[in-house]
């Protein structure tokens, strides 16, 4: 018994030393490996070897060394195949292979790559492969090192702004892909996409173009055959390049159907673009638009847009039928202030046709400036250039403006506009001072001039007028001289001279016109005019200070209260430019309608574009109060302990007394009231007083001013004649917390500590452990199971639901003088305000809404308003514009994709405010 298990015992031995012989053979180094001669094996170190050039090497066609690294473990076989588990990465030079998984043969060159299952059966750790700047994600991947070809299942490589899948695909050596069964979408929900564009075949040539075979469109994984092309090319490109832009379809019952904003586009260079698009409509109506941006760098910038518009309503012969040819140019230029220190040059071009507006649908929805074009009843342009020269106090100007009002069609232009201006200069200051400055070196002088031709007209009589009679063109030029001197040291007195003169090409005689019941213009006479004026003027300054200390019992929290007292008194005085002598003003005598003998004054060029000189001789003396009112509390927000309030920042009254009029001596009280209630916030006030009264002629019905101060009448010392104010405010999310919350809070209470090592540079962002990791992981080229935002978060985990909104509002407020009560022999006040508002809203993280209103007070309801609902929808966008209120009720629906490279997918409906017409 005990010999049958002994030989038991010895065969098991023999066994396992032959097993374990034959391990060490499969993983032997390479030097103890048997070369092969011919049928016999023969130990490599002994001398019946063959010589080595005698033996075939085996070349593997690699020229640089494979290197691989593992996470987990490496196995090596004898076979030299190499197992690589967890987080394998193979590098062959710009060559990196990342999975979860690598098998890799050390003869043939040859990788296989495939992803990892977890303990529930999740896939994770798919193939990663990286050649230069392209990668491809994949479920397995077979490459060879030496041919660089491979076979790829369910790869999805990004392209542009799009993403490719495909669920076989063969990689060419010259990097090319050749796939079966692919799919092109921008939408990055890679294994179930929200669209698509099925490819039957295709070959995908990175960063250049994809040529496919038959593709058709897929929705939520149901297809639609019928949107389907026989081939497809999808070019990309790095840098911008010409193209076609595809056009918008759509239709309008007052237009028809259209096509719209298609055309083609220009790189004309690295600096400059142009985009020539048009529009056409199937009852007649046509456009052409041109638009361009341009940019030099450190030199200037800028873009135009230029359209035509014709646009036909109705049948032709029937009373309804109307024809317009409208025209718009919006241009903009700015130039870099390093370009040329010197000269300056900038253009704000806002010019259309005063029905433009109403004929282009674009223009009843609020755009890049905040506010739809159809609403607004004026636009402005200007264009300007400005040069000065150094070491010189002279600079010159020269601007051309263009206003336009739409209700009406009106238009003013004024072309060239120039100002020639010298800056204050002393010529009396010595180059070599030497000693104390003589009262003679204190007086300055300085020169502005101005040239202007300008024409108030209708658009369709622009080009029609006259430049000699209907244009208005006239120079002036001021010289004023000033100097200011102490007096007592605490007084400023400062005189000074201004000189005014008018040159004029025209001047307007007038006559008593019996139909017309008034004096009109009876004829003009054209020449050269020349109308000057001259007033000499001194005032003295001063500024007084007065403090308040308030009593103990009242507390001590106020510290003192400031008063700041600014007297100036003015003396002014001015020759009767009125008189025969000067040729400015006229008399006019002449019987009314009632037989009555009427006399008026007039000058004959106070029409003109500078106005007239004064008539009548002026000896006023001015007074001008300002005031300052402060106060200094205590306060623990600033480290001096001490914080300083504004009560009142200016409060100023000014009044003059002209000594030298036979009546009406005295002006008009002029108020002004600032105050801060913010730093944000300051409340502006001008009021003007009136300081006579009125009588009524009940013969005429006309009211006429008396010279009877109100003071005098026992009505006080003036009266309110007109005022105003406006303001603004936005409320938002931190509005109501600035206003009750604590100021200065940083209640850190919900926060984890931060690390006392942590670097306070802005530039730097610390990086918790493992947080490097993780971005690896779900940076660097990794989509599949790539982390989605789903939100912020707290400290301790919970999601910050937050929801932004503002409203923003703008209220302007003017009181003046109205109608004229005969019986209180006083005017009645008029009040006219006008109210904006406009507000955001975004509920949810996809969900945003925007609007803008105008309130009208003299119809009491919103006279405009425009709405807007934006959705998010992943990779498609969702917007709607609708106009509920108002004559231009329309709305606009579209939806689209959201990456610009498919733009033209996407559905448009729209109405135009004519269907909500309703004719009588």
């Amino acid at each position: 018994m005990f010999l049958k298990y002994k030989c038991l015992i010895i065969l098991l031995l023999f066994l396992t030393g032959n097993m374990m012989t034959e391990a060490q053979e499969l993983i032997a180094p390479t030097d103890t490996v048997m070369a092969v001669v011919g049928d016999t094996l023969v130990p490599a170190g002994q001398d019946s070897v063959l010589a080595l050039d005698s033996v075939p090497k085996k070349q593997t066609g690699l020229d640089a060394p494979v290197t691989y690294q593992a996470k987990d473990s490496i196995i090596m076989t004898g076979a030299n195949w190499a197992y690589l588990f967890g987080e394998s990465d193979v590098k062959y030079q710009q060559i990196e292979l990342q999975s979860e998984k690598i098998e890799m043969n050390m003869d043939s060159s040859l990788v296989y790559a495939t992803f990892g299952l977890d303990s529930i059966g999740e896939e994770f750790g798919y193939p990663l492969f990286k050649d230069g700047d392209q990668q491809y994600e994949s479920k397995t991947m077979r490459y060879n090192f030496g041919t660089k070809k491979g076979y790829i299942t369910d790869v999805i490589t990004q392209q542009g702004e799009g993403y490719v899948t495909a669920g076989r695909t063969k990689k060419m050596d010259n990097d090319v892909l050749n796939m079966v069964g692919g799919r092109y979408t921008t939408c990055d929900e890679h294994d179930h996409p929200h669209f698509y564009i099925q490819m039957t075949k295709a070959k995908v040539r990175p960063k250049k173009n994809i040529v496919t075979g038959p593709v058709y469109m897929v929705f939520e994984d149901v297809p639609l055959y019928p949107i389907g092309l026989p081939f497809c090319f999808f070019p990309f490109s790095s840098t911008y390049s010409s193209g076609i832009i595809m056009p918008t379809f759509g239709d309008e019952s007052s237009r028809g159907f259209y096509l719209r904003d298609g055309g083609y586009y220009f790189a004309l260079s690295d600096y400059m673009d142009l985009a020539l698009t048009g529009e056409i409509y199937t009852k007649g109506s046509w456009g052409l638009s041109a638009r361009s941006s341009y940019r030099k760098r450190y030199k200037f910038s800028g873009s135009f847009n230029a359209s035509y518009l014709v646009t036909r309503l109705g049948d032709k012969g029937l009373p309804d039928y109307s024809l317009s040819k409208d025209f718009k140019l919006n241009w903009t230029h700015s130039q870099d202030p390093k370009a040329n220190p010197y000269r300056t040059f900038s253009a704000s071009v806002n010019f259309a046709t005063s029905s433009y507006d109403r004929n282009n649908l674009n223009s009843f929805y609020p755009g890049s400036q905040g506010f739809a074009d159809a609403n607004q009843n004026t636009k402005g342009s200007s264009i300007s250039i400005t040069q000065r020269f150094p070491n010189n106090p002279f600079s010159l100007s020269a601007t051309m403006n263009v206003n336009q009002r739409s209700k009406d069609s009106t238009i003013s232009l004024t072309l060239p506009d120039i100002t020639i201006t010298m800056s204050r200069i002393f010529p009396f200051k010595r180059k070599k001072a030497v000693g104390k400055e003589r009262w003679y070196e204190k007086i300055s002088m300085s020169y502005n001039g101005y040239l202007r031709n300008s024409i108030d007209t209708k658009e369709d009589k622009l080009f029609k007028s006259s430049l000699v009679k209907d244009w208005r063109n006239a120079m002036q030029h001021q010289i004023p001289v000033s100097a200011t001197f102490s007096l007592f040291k605490y007084l400023n007195i400062s005189p000074s001279f201004n000189y005014t003169e008018r040159w004029y090409t025209n001047k307007v005689e007038k006559a008593y016109d019996m139909q017309k019941k008034q004096v009109v213009a009876r004829d003009t006479t054209y020449g050269f005019y020349r109308v000057f004026d001259y007033s000499t003027s001194v005032s003295a300054s001063t500024t007084l200070y007065g403090f308040y200390k308030p009593l103990p019992f009242l507390g001590d929290k106020i510290k003192m209260i400031r008063h700041r007292f600014e007297p100036s008194v003015t003396l002014s005085y001015t020759p009767d430019f009125g008189a025969s002598k000067y040729g400015f003003w006229k008399d006019l005598m002449y019987e009314d309608q009632y037989g009555q003998m009427q006399y008026a004054t007039y000058s004959p060029f106070e029409s003109g574009m500078f106005g007239t000189a004064p008539n009548g001789k002026s000896g006023s003396l001015s007074f001008q109060l300002d005031n300052n009112l402060e106060m200094k509390i205590k306060s623990d927000r600033d480290s001096t302990g001490e914080r300083k309030i504004s009560l009142i920042d200016k409060l100023s009254l000014g009044m003059s007394y002209n000594m030298a009029a036979d009546s009406f001596k005295w002006s008009d009280l002029s108020v002004g009231l600032r105050l801060k209630f913010s730093k944000s916030y300051t409340l502006n006030l001008n009021g003007t007083f009136d300081t006579y009264t009125y009588g009524y002629d009940e013969a005429t019905k006309s009211v006429r001013r008396l010279d009877i101060p109100r003071w005098q009448a026992g009505k006080g010392l003036g009266r309110l004649r007109q005022t105003g104010t406006s303001f603004s405010y936005t409320f938002n999310n931190d509005t109501f917390g600035k206003w009750f919350g604590k100021k200065g809070n940083n209640d850190d209470s919900n926060n984890p500590p931060a690390d006392s090592n942590a670097s306070n540079d802005p530039e730097f962002e610390q990086i918790s452990p493992g947080e490097g990791d993780q971005q690896d992981k779900t940076e660097g080229g990794r989509l599949r199971g790539a982390k989605k935002e789903t939100g912020d978060f707290d400290s301790y985990g919970y999601m910050i639901n937050k929801v932004p909104w503002s409203l923003s509002f703008s209220y302007s407020m003017q009181l003046r003088y109205g109608d004229f009560d005969p019986s209180k022999l006083e005017y009645k006040y008029k009040l006219t305000h006008a109210l904006s508002f406009n507000g955001n809203l975004q509920p949810t993280k996809n969900w945003r809404f925007n609007f803008n209103a105008t309130y009208d007070f003299d119809t009491h309801k919103i006279s405009y308003m425009t709405c807007n609902i934006t959705r998010d929808l992943h990779c498609w966008q969702m917007t709607a514009s609708f106009v509920p209120v108002g004559p231009y009720k329309s709305y606009t629906f579209n939806i689209a994709v959201s990456s610009s490279l498919l733009k033209d997918l996407k559905w448009r409906q729209s109405s135009n405010y004519r269907d909500g017409q309703k004719w009588e």
